[in-house]
């Protein structure tokens, strides 16, 4: 039974998908104080939340059962995303649940600042019908910027060009031509700024979109240009975004989001007279919520029954039917690496992973940490999927990544080649019906099964060593399973991968090292 505690109010669809999981029991604690959480998170094996639970390194150094943080929503700026990683910790967000709640809500900024509807409904409700002071601007013709063309602002661009709208986007991360089959002009960051007539913002909060809107972004906008933010408050600079109202050079502001949340009760945008503001939301519709409480219970359960990773942040995300087309390779990507780890003595400074043929299509991300992952196994007993890569970074492992259309003797081969104390090749194969093999070792072309205890023997081409090795193993009480053999004629070596049922001895080890025709002789452990 393992142990899922929820820290913030969430759909009751959304629970009842954790409580019927077999195996689960939930623990729904929303409004826990700072202190009171990581007094709760012992125990508990995966942690879910929305925006009010802070997920601080704190909290994260006392739950050292947590394997998993699920966040109902998009941001994950609440989650010391860096801490939740060196911990092993996935963290998983909802991008799709709330898409089209908070890019209507975006748009609904947009044409209540356009013509000032929230002033004019204060105005009338306070006993006025002050029609002058409210003449608002056309929206026909008028050019919108959207700043970020992920899932929120495409849908925000498709309702801004049905406004009649010309709509320009700056997306760093997006080609022209993706642009151009949405039908949206892709531009520059400053051409975006000096040609909007209204600027929506769609981007994540990083280091480099804090304060994107600055002063000097501000003065280089059109004049009286309006702004609206949906996203997230610390990417607009609020204080040159007040100057700005100030000067006239934004002539309104339309925000939905602020650095400080709630911000205090005198803030300087919050009472000006040319900034409509909303209580962050955004994704606050009744389908919205229960569309992202059951898109994070079922990613949690999935996690915790089968191992399945949709949607995490730090770590490659594969939803059920991926997970069940790459789990061949997966699997093959971590015996080899297990294999590479256990034969390679001292430390290693690099790791080339090729990938050909059937093996080479789609994001190969999530074999390379399995790769990883089990060439790290056999120095660290904290490794998993999510921190294997930055256990590899901290140890100095550089990780070179390649795809290969050249001829290959197999539908799909994983190469992984090893540099440091010595260098090794070990290739393995993808057969028909998703069995894993082991294809060659060195110079050596074989097919042998990788699990379980293996013995890996290096020997010169002589009679009789297979029987040797038969007799030693066996006066050693150890049983032989498989046995692959291959040999490199032109230098009269030979070598042997020998499965065995169990782990033999020193004893046993130093007596087939020490056989006059054998070169080397090797254990591994490859795992079920």
């Amino acid at each position: 039974m393992v142990k899922v505690l929820v820290t913030d109010s969430l759909a009751q669809q959304g629970l009842e998908i954790l409580e019927r999981a077999r195996g689960i029991e939930v623990d729904y604690r929303p409004g826990l104080s700072p202190e009171e959480l990581i007094g709760a998170v012992a125990g508990v094996s995966a942690l879910v939340i929305r925006s009010a639970t802070k997920v601080t390194a704190d909290v994260i150094e006392a739950a050292t059962e947590l394997t998993a943080i699920g966040r109902a929503g998009i941001g994950v700026d609440n989650v010391d995303v860096g801490a939740a990683t060196a911990h092993g910790i996935a963290v998983m967000n909802t991008p799709g649940g709330n898409n089209i709640t908070t890019a209507e809500h975006a748009v609904a900024l947009l044409v209540s600042l356009a013509r000032y509807i929230p002033q004019a409904t204060a105005s009338m409700k306070s006993g006025h019908w002050d029609k002058k002071s409210f003449t608002g601007v056309e929206l026909y013709n008028r050019t919108l910027g959207v700043i970020g063309l992920g899932n929120i602002g495409r849908i925000v661009s498709e309702r801004g060009s049905g406004l009649g709208m010309k709509v320009i986007a700056h997306d760093p991360f997006l080609s022209e031509f993706a642009a151009s089959r949405a039908d949206i002009e892709l531009v520059s960051f400053e051409e975006l700024l000096a040609r909007s007539d209204f600027i929506s913002i769609h981007v994540p909060q990083t280091k480099d979109t804090t304060a994107m809107l600055d002063a000097a972004a501000f003065e280089k906008m059109k004049p009286g240009v309006m702004v609206i933010n949906a996203a997230r408050g610390g990417i607009i600079d609020e204080d040159a975004l007040l100057d700005a109202l100030e000067s006239g050079q934004v002539s309104g502001a339309a925000l939905d989001v602020f650095a400080e949340e709630p911000p205090r009760e005198d803030h300087p945008l919050v009472a000006h007279p040319q900034v409509i503001c909303t209580p962050h939301l955004g994704a606050s519709t009744e389908q919205a919520q229960i569309n992202v409480a059951i898109a994070v219970a079922e990613q949690v359960r999935d996690f915790l029954l089968t191992g399945v990773f949709n949607n995490a942040v730090n770590v490659p995300s594969l939803s059920r039917e991926l997970w069940a087309q790459m789990r061949p390779y997966i699997t093959l990507g971590e015996k080899l690496g297990r294999m590479q780890g256990q034969l390679c003595p001292g430390p290693i400074e690099l790791i080339e992973i090729e990938y050909a043929g059937d093996a080479a299509f789609g994001d190969v991300a999530p074999i390379t940490v399995a790769v990883l992952k089990g060439l790290l196994e056999s120095a660290t007993e904290q490794v998993n999927m999510v921190n294997a890569p930055l256990l590899a970074q901290q140890r100095g492992i550089k990780v070179i990544e390649s795809k290969s259309n050249r001829p290959i003797d197999f539908a799909s081969s994983i190469s992984t080649k090893v540099a440091g104390a010595l260098e090794r090749l070990i290739v393995g194969a993808v057969f028909h019906g998703g069995q894993p093999r082991i294809v060659r070792v060195d110079d050596f072309m074989l097919e042998a099964i990788p699990e379980g205890p293996t013995l890996l023997i290096h020997n010169h081409d002589q009679p009789g060593v297979v029987g040797m090795v038969g007799t030693i193993l066996g006066e050693g009480g150890i049983n032989i399973s498989r046995m692959q053999l291959a040999l490199v004629p032109e230098r009269s070596e030979a070598a042997m991968l020998v499965n065995i049922d169990g782990m033999p001895s020193a004893e046993v080890m130093e007596r087939l090292s020490g056989l006059a025709q054998v070169i080397s002789a090797q254990i591994v452990d490859l795992g079920s």
